[in-house]
């Protein structure tokens, strides 16, 4: 407390006593015993409203110790039950977890991870895939701000993500991994990775490349080849040696019918493998007898033409076509969908054949545009500009229903090029992108698609974005989600198809140790999306007959379910709407690959680069006792005693006021009981 601070406290209580006394000890009439009395009241009232009024501050301090943070991550993935370690982790964390002084020195926290980092609930070792990078990242993300050992308990064998060798390079606090599994090396020779296209056309051949890798020390041959059914399509004879220990096998299968083909690739196992289940990969290809055409017409040259062309052929059904309007015009019967980029003069008698056969457009509109021309040319979209320009950004409509559209971020991309002006759509439509100019929305539409009988158009009034997708890989550090967006516009416009009231979406094929995605789109009687409403999919296993059923849930203007947990087999399903007499059924194959089951032992050198990396250090499983002995003596890691000090000032004791009230009223009360009010 300040020296003023008291210097007025001493002077409040003399002219509190001053007061009191003038009142009660100055020609007063009471007797020398009430005189005393509510002389004493009187004061400790004006006392205690003098001190409100100084508001005196005090000072508190308390203190407490603050444990080290001791986050345990586990790698909850089939690879471990693979190495028989899953008795070995359940007995080290019970190790921990009864370990009185180490308790008493770190706050220990438990996670496990498989595709992801939750906090531990139980251990099942059932996870189909590890991204060892992903959970050191989120652990760190968590713990940065602390001075905190992070243990590792994993076999170091990656399936998803980043080189967690490398991506551990920026942490700060070091990584003690414990390592479950050897180093021994073991023969084995396996299938690393095959690679084949999702689709094909019939009749046609398409390739396959499989990579081949050996691990022993002596001498080998034996023999790779490719089943559909019984019949063996492919076979090569291959020899391995210490020295050449990889193989490359590249051919073509011939596609002879259409629908789902399955295929069986296997390099034949050596009676002392060890691991046999890596000499076997399945792999599926959709043979098609037509794919979508997809025809660009532009009079310049420009990188969104490109970059449409690369992101629609990321879907291996869409052939692009790009063309001059003098040399598209007879391509335009062939064509599901024909692209617009910038018209001007020159597309004059390509819009005169266009619209005779009706055919659906995309219209990009940009600087280069010639409005005077195309608000004549075609009947659905009209904009009076002028010579100005001006950047503009895309707001999801989250209302839009004609198809299912993902936030990919929109608003966060780079702006578009257009020129100044208001565009006007002059059929039935609805706004996919909002437009956007600094900030403010301008009341017209960026993207906006329109369907008038049976024919579908759509527009974007915007170039430069080529830019969109760039940043998309910036963001995501995939092209996936962006050109799934362009895919999904592409869909639509290229489709004739009715729009219904219940839609679903599901792939043909899936791998079980992928998300297993399946999407759902309902509309009321008046074609309005309702997201009020309850789906369910029932799934029957075509083999063992067994069924199953699982909810959509609700995702912006969508349903959505994951059927990950379906065992690989051959599925029909049906898609409900309850209290609604609308169904939507379908199939689709699950095929058996668990790339967990693809590791003979531990990738010891990996972990213990990492250790290195950030001044940790290795220990098998077998040393955990070890581990724990580090730990404990580990000077780095100390309790700190942390001090919180607190400033009250007195206003803020309720208890004064309170005595402050209790003195008036029994200074009153004696008065009023003594006939003196």
């Amino acid at each position: 407390m300040a020296v003023e601070t008291i210097f007025y406290i001493i002077i409040a209580g003399v002219l509190s006593f001053a007061l009191a006394l003038f009142m009660y000890g100055y020609k007063s009439k009471q007797s020398t015993k009430f005189r005393w009395i509510f002389g004493v009241l009187r004061f400790i009232t004006l006392f205690s409203i003098f001190l409100l009024l100084i508001n005196p501050k005090f000072k508190s301090e308390t203190y407490t110790i603050s444990k080290p943070k001791l986050p345990v991550i586990i790698d909850n993935t089939s690879s471990i039950s693979e190495l028989n370690q899953t008795n070995n982790v359940l007995y080290f964390l019970e190790q921990l977890k009864n370990n009185n002084d180490l308790n008493e020195k770190y706050d220990l926290s438990y996670f496990s991870f498989g595709n992801n980092v939750s906090e531990l609930d139980s251990l099942s070792f059932s996870k189909k895939n590890s991204n060892i990078s992903k959970a050191i990242r989120s652990i760190d993300e968590l713990f940065k701000n602390e001075k905190a050992p992070y243990v590792l308990l994993s076999d170091g064998n990656q399936t998803l993500g980043n080189d967690y060798e490398f991506s551990s390079a920026g942490i700060k606090n070091p990584i003690f991994p414990i390592i479950l599994g050897d180093s021994i090396s073991f023969l084995d020779l396996k299938i690393q990775q095959l690679n084949t296209n999702r689709y094909t056309f019939l009749k046609n051949k398409f390739p396959v490349e499989a990579i081949l890798v050996y691990s022993g020390q002596k001498e080998i041959s034996t023999s790779f080849n490719v089943k559909q059914g019984n019949s063996i399509l492919y076979k090569q004879n291959i020899s391995f040696s210490k020295e050449k220990n990889t193989a490359t096998v590249t051919f073509n299968l011939q596609a002879t019918r259409t629908g789902l083909q399955k295929y069986t690739a296997q390099i034949i196992p050596l009676e002392e493998e060890k691991n046999k289940k890596n000499n076997i990969k399945l792999f599926a290809v959709e043979v098609i007898d037509q794919a979508t055409n997809v025809l660009i017409v532009s009079n310049i040259s420009h990188p969104d033409i490109g970059m449409l062309k690369k992101s629609i052929e990321t879907n291996e059904q869409r052939l692009v076509t790009v063309k001059k309007p003098a040399d598209a015009i007879q391509l335009i019967n062939d064509s599901q969908l024909v692209i617009l980029y910038q018209p001007d003069q020159s597309f004059n008698s390509f819009f005169k054949e266009l619209n005779k056969q009706k055919s659906n457009t995309l219209l990009i509109t940009g600087l280069q545009t010639d409005w005077n021309f195309l608000s004549n040319a075609q009947t659905t979209f009209k904009k009076e500009v002028t010579s100005q320009t001006e950047n503009v950004l895309g707001y999801l409509n989250n209302n839009y229903g004609t198809f299912l559209i993902d936030d990919i971020g929109f608003n966060g991309l780079p702006p578009l090029k257009t020129r100044f002006g208001g565009l006007e759509i002059l059929s039935q439509h609805e706004i996919i992108l909002e437009q956007y100019v600094d900030g403010f929305s301008s009341e017209s539409a960026l993207l906006a698609t329109s369907e008038v009988n049976g024919k579908r158009d759509a527009i974007l009034d915007g170039e430069g974005f080529w830019r969109w997708r760039a940043q998309s890989f910036l963001l995501e550090n995939s092209f996936e989600k962006f050109d799934d967006f362009i895919g999904r516009i592409i869909q639509y416009l290229a489709s004739s198809k009715r729009k219904r009231r219940l839609d679903v979406s599901n792939e043909v094929f899936y791998y079980n140790n992928q998300p297993i995605i399946v999407t759902a789109q309902y509309f009321d009687k008046n074609y309005v999306i309702d997201s009020r409403a309850s789906l369910v999919i029932k799934t029957t296993n075509k083999e063992t007959n067994v069924s199953n059923e699982f909810p959509l849930l609700v995702k912006n203007n969508y349903f959505k379910v994951d059927l990950n947990t379906l065992p690989a087999g051959e599925y029909q399903y049906t898609v409900l709407v309850k209290d609604e007499p609308l169904t939507r059924s379908g199939s689709f194959s699950i095929l058996d690959f668990n790339v967990e089951q693809q590791f003979l032992n531990a990738d010891v050198t990996k972990l213990m680069s990492i250790a290195t990396n950030t001044n940790g250090k290795a220990y098998f499983i077998s040393e955990n006792q070890k581990l724990i002995d580090a730990l404990l003596i580990d000077e780095r890691f100390q309790q700190i005693q942390k001090s919180e000090q607190k400033v009250v000032p007195l206003i803020d004791w309720k208890y004064l006021l309170g005595l402050i009230v209790l003195t008036l009223s029994t200074e009153w009360f004696l008065r009023k009981y003594n006939g003196l009010v």
